[in-house]
């Protein structure tokens, strides 16, 4: 005998467990195929069992296909922004050329322990066009493979230098020689800027990248803005109000840490608060032009660790918008595979291993000095005097290099003893090179046959001493008073004496001086 069922009662729109019938499961009439003719009419329990269903399976079926549409959509997306940009930055139409990236290669250098990079900004993208081409911002990367560690150093845009074939002018003009074209050095204006930065720093450059002002901007934005702690010496922080409204207006910024949109850093990038160019009221720029370039390279580490992180990485429409900054601004002599390659150099490579140098503060001491050239224009000179970057190349030995004598960077005299003409400056340059700080190079009061070494170290740099006595074979040691009075912080002094070939004839016939690591 059948049982008699019990009217439902309904529970939030469902049938409670003690309401549901009871029905022997063989007397349970069977499913009409779906679609027969005479269907039933469906129970309470053929609804529960489809909408459980229903709220199930489908829904994880369909919920998979978005998500593999929207990877697909966004990796389609940004496969192509990730091409188009590409053919922009390296010239290359070919969407093969794409696949080099999976194929990172040696980056030059690396093979010697250091990877250089000139990194320069101008304002190309300015709407009045004045002086864009020159390049506002000069930086050095240089890139320890083998410590993970590196260091940025900001070159004065106003350093008064010798551009080969146009004479004397200030550096951020050499990137204007567009029709460069020399071995070892890129092509244009950037190879001329290479060439002038080697020979007057003495470090070899293997890379550049040119960036306009409005990829700094838009990758700032791109990335949802950075912070960077402002430390002024100006109690209120800092402030400058040369901006135009168009511009964001006036730079007010208190001291600590500030969220800076795109607008804002460029400000920041820009200003100096500069009063002899017409910036008046503005505080908290103390060295003009060198808080500008210290603040530059603050918000490039700040951009740097925002620019590698997940959040921004695991999201295909900033790293979109972060290409579209690159392949709209940015040239540069780097081939895609060596950019994957930077790139993975760079993760190892944290914030707090990258020196930030300056020379106007290089271990508390400013290397360089004002200087007002012969057609009036105002400009910053090495303090060794104009073209004598002696001790600026032994200063960033020091920091490149890991050898004792480096390490030691004795103060040193060389004075010219012999009948060579400008034999002191040349042989200081060579012993520069290594690390000594050359503090002053002149001629001797009176004549000497044979190299003389002053030794007035008291045994604080034994492997400088020691580089002096293998440098100079045929040398002699001794003792001077009137000369140590004379150069009193000097730790050796050099008399260069008439057994000294000139650096012509050595550089002919000895090649065992190794630079390979300036």
């Amino acid at each position: 005998m059948g049982t008699v069922a019990k009217p439902l009662s309904l529970q939030h729109g469902r049938p409670t467990v003690s309401d549901r019938p009871l029905i022997p499961k063989a007397e349970q009439p069977k499913r009409p195929i779906h679609g027969s003719f005479g269907r039933r009419r469906p129970t309470a329990t053929d609804q529960q069992h489809k909408k459980s269903n229903r709220s199930w399976r489908p829904l994880v079926k369909r919920g998979a296909l978005v998500v593999l549409a929207l990877f697909v959509i966004s990796g389609g997306w940004l496969g192509w922004k990730v091409y188009r940009n590409t053919a922009k930055v390296f010239g290359n139409k070919n969407p093969l050329h794409i696949l080099s990236a999976f194929k990172p290669v040696p980056l030059k250098g690396e093979d010697k322990g250091r990877v250089t990079v000139l990194l320069a900004g101008n304002s190309a993208d300015r709407s009045d066009g004045g002086g864009g081409q020159l390049t506002d911002s000069i930086m050095l990367l240089s890139i320890n493979t083998k410590s993970h560690d590196a260091f940025m150093l900001s070159i004065p845009r106003d350093m008064w230098v010798n551009i080969p074939d146009r004479g004397h002018s200030k550096i951020n003009a050499a990137n204007t020689a567009t029709d460069f074209n020399e071995n070892g050095y890129a092509k244009g204006g950037m190879g001329m800027l290479e060439k002038v930065i080697t020979d007057n720093f003495g470090i070899p450059i293997n890379y550049y990248a040119l960036v306009n002002y409005t990829a700094f901007k838009d990758a700032v934005n791109n990335v949802g803005g950075i912070d960077v702690n402002i430390q002024s010496t100006d109690p209120r922080g800092l402030y400058d109000p040369s901006f135009r409204p168009h511009e964001g207006g006036a730079l007010k910024l208190p001291n600590g840490v500030n969220h800076l949109n795109g607008q804002i850093a460029l400000n920041l990038a820009r200003a100096r608060g500069d009063p002899f160019n017409g910036v008046y009221g503005a505080y908290g720029f103390p060295q003009s032009d060198f808080d500008r370039t210290t603040h530059q390279r603050q918000m490039m580490f700040a951009l740097k660790e925002k620019t590698l992180s997940m959040n921004v990485l695991s999201n295909p429409n900033k790293v979109g918008n972060l290409m579209d900054s690159v392949g709209n601004n940015v040239s540069t002599d780097f081939q895609i595979n060596e950019l994957v390659s930077l790139y993975h150099m760079m993760k190892n490579v944290k914030s707090s291993n990258i020196q930030s140098l300056s020379l106007n503060s290089a271990d508390g001491k400013n290397l360089l000095m004002n200087y007002r050239a012969d057609n009036g224009q105002s400009a910053l000179a090495p303090a060794m005097g104009v073209d004598d970057f002696s001790q600026i190349q032994a200063y960033l030995t020091k920091v490149i290099n890991t050898s004792p004598v480096s390490k030691e960077a004795a103060q040193t005299v060389v004075l010219n003893g012999g009948d060579i003409a400008g034999l002191a400056k040349a042989k200081g340059d060579e012993i520069a090179k290594k690390g000594l700080v050359i503090s002053t190079v002149g001629d001797a009061p009176k004549k000497y046959s044979t190299t003389t070494i002053i030794d007035n170290s008291k045994g604080a740099k034994p492997a400088t001493k020691k580089f002096l006595k293998d440098t100079f074979k045929n040398s002699t040691s001794a003792t001077d008073a009137t000369l140590s009075a004379r150069y009193p912080d000097a730790q050796f002094i050099i008399i260069l004496g008439g057994n000294e070939k000139s650096p012509a004839d050595q550089s002919d016939n000895d090649s065992s001086t190794d630079t390979s690591n300036i």
